[in-house]
């Protein structure tokens, strides 16, 4: 008997949760941005003050608080654990996915909807970070479930509907706003206003429901910006001026790429899916609808206004283009629906030919080692590329098999699950470099040894991970890393260099430290002091006074 398509739809969310979801905790956290984003919501727990986020007892005020909030509250239930610290950006890259296939299915017949989640889901940047502890997918979803919402209201023919789906989208923007700040709602705005310019619907600008949406997204984001201000006077320069204006129009984070930096990465990002990408865009704005919302040409506009803002930027990381991937996968979802086969076919036979030439090249790993990753630990990595590879070209070889029989649905499921055992083979194979990107294993030697009131130094270097593995505070010598401006203002223990350090440990009954590896040696010459080394790794020394 044929399943019915209901339980057919079950089975594969339940597939792909599986998929999803079954590395989340595998990998220990790696510095900085895993170690950072899990440290601040440990401190939350520890401290009990929700209210003012920190890093090592210094108030950072860099990003809003909900991601803090969720992760807290995850490891609060959970435990100090690598699973529950990624369970937010984990979640909601799932619910990411979900979202496409609901938009898909309201705004565009099916498949569209089924096909733009497997893209979604499978895309290579798409799945690395949903898995990795950064705030992009979070803010990626809101600002997706704001752009989606607004398209479906556009299309809702009664008040009452296209009412309740706005509401929607100005809710999603104020949590994007208290994912990662101003971004959430600059960004989907300058979409609506490109559309309106575009198309010249000014009468569009009568449907968005300003006045309640813009109640409704302030009762929801402005609390804790007035709170957060009461309670620290020096936030509202910070947070508005130096992290948003500041590090858009400047070079200050030394993040400056060109201006192009952002198309390898998209080209990239989108495999096993970059043959369909400029067709899709394409047949997205050349495509005729019927009088009223133009779905497809507003997608592509928001993923336009994502691409140039973020390339215009002075300030550049990969993930910061994540948040046009929910909407492209469904622009291309929409395209594979009425494609040809050829297409499909090509796609299949890129991904066999990248899944080759990934396990081919895989040996070659080693010959990228350098001072912080050696060859030995590449070596380990290299049969989990080796295997990456293979599963992407069996996606393509099984994708190519369902083709040749009509199958397309079936087809493009298959190249998709190849996608998403790449990238999820990939990125657990990634815990062998871990001796030398996580203090997890450093600290593990060391664990035993430490009381909670022993002072612990860490001397010229900074690695996030450190704080979360130890569970507490250490005192931070000579680097400031991105702690400039709260050592500024509250020094607190703060060493300022090594002679001062020197000067402490003598001083200590019992101390421990971190250096960087070789800057121990140049320590020691300089400055005659005891000390004992009693855990190392590729990159770091930890030492005790004897």
């Amino acid at each position: 008997m044929t399943p019915s398509p209901r339980r057919a739809l079950l089975a594969l969310l339940a597939g792909f949760a599986l998929l999803w979801f079954c590395n989340l905790g595998y990998r220990h956290l790696v510095k900085p941005d895993e170690g950072r984003y899990a440290d601040i919501p440990r401190e939350m727990v520890a401290s009990g003050d929700w209210l003012t986020p920190r890093i090592n007892g210094y108030k950072y005020f860099e990003k809003p608080p909900l991601q803090y909030w969720a992760t807290a509250a995850s490891l609060a239930a959970f435990g100090m654990n690598e699973w529950a610290a990624r369970l937010w950006p984990g979640l909601t890259g799932f619910l990411g996915v979900v979202l496409v296939f609901w938009a898909g299915n309201r705004l565009f017949a099916p498949p569209a909807g089924l096909l733009g989640a497997a893209v979604a889901g499978s895309s290579v940047l798409y799945v690395i970070v949903g898995h990795l502890l950064t705030l992009d997918m979070a803010l990626s979803f809101f600002m997706s479930a704001a752009v989606f919402s607004f398209a479906v209201a556009q299309g809702e023919a009664d008040e009452a509907g296209r009412r309740r789906w706005m509401l929607c989208g100005w809710a999603a923007m104020a949590l994007a706003v208290l994912t990662k700040g101003l971004v959430g709602v600059v960004l989907p705005a300058g979409a609506v206003a490109a559309y309106v310019l575009v198309q010249r619907d000014w009468k569009l600008l009568r449907r968005l429901y300003l006045v309640r949406g813009g109640l409704l997204f302030l009762a929801i984001a402005a609390p804790w910006f007035v709170m957060v201000s009461l309670a620290n006077p020096e936030f509202a320069r910070f947070f508005f001026i130096h992290e948003h204006f500041e590090r858009f129009l400047t070079k200050e984070h030394d993040r400056y790429q060109p201006a192009w930096y952002f198309l390898p990465i998209l080209l990239v990002g989108m495999l096993p899916w970059v043959v369909s990408l400029f067709p899709a865009l394409r047949e997205a704005w050349r495509r005729t609808a019927p009088a009223g919302f133009h779905a497809q040409r507003f997608l592509l506009l928001w993923c336009a206004v994502v691409f140039v803002f973020f390339s215009a930027s002075d300030s550049k990381l990969v993930p910061y283009i994540l948040p046009l991937f929910p909407a492209l996968a469904l622009l291309i979802g929409d395209y594979l629906v009425s494609a040809g086969r050829r297409v499909l076919l090509a796609q299949s036979a890129v991904a066999a030919v990248l899944g080759i030439a990934l396990a081919v090249a895989a040996p070659w790993a080693p010959d990228f080692a350098s001072d912080a990753v050696p060859p030995s630990l590449l070596e380990g990595y290299v049969p989990w590329l080796i295997a990456a590879g293979l599963a992407l070209l069996t996606g393509g070889i099984f994708c190519a098999a369902f083709l040749i029989r009509g199958m397309r649905v079936p087809a493009a499921l298959c190249l998709a699950c190849g996608g998403l055992a790449l990238a999820q083979t990939a990125l657990s194979g990634h815990e062998s470099l871990a001796p030398s990107l996580s203090a997890y294993h450093i600290v593990e030697k060391i664990r035993d040894q430490v009381k909670p009131d022993t002072p612990f130094y860490v001397v010229e270097t900074f690695d996030h991970t450190l704080l979360f593995y130890l569970g507490r505070k250490v005192t931070m010598v000579s680097v400031m890393d991105e702690l400039a401006d709260p050592i500024g203002r509250a020094p607190r223990d703060f060493l300022p260099d090594a002679a001062a350090f020197a000067r402490a440990w003598e001083a200590d009954r019992e101390a421990f430290a971190m250096f960087n590896i070789n800057d121990l040696p140049a320590f020691l010459k300089a400055h005659s002091v005891a000390m004992q080394v009693v855990a190392t790794d590729p990159r770091r020394v930890i030492v005790r006074k004897p």
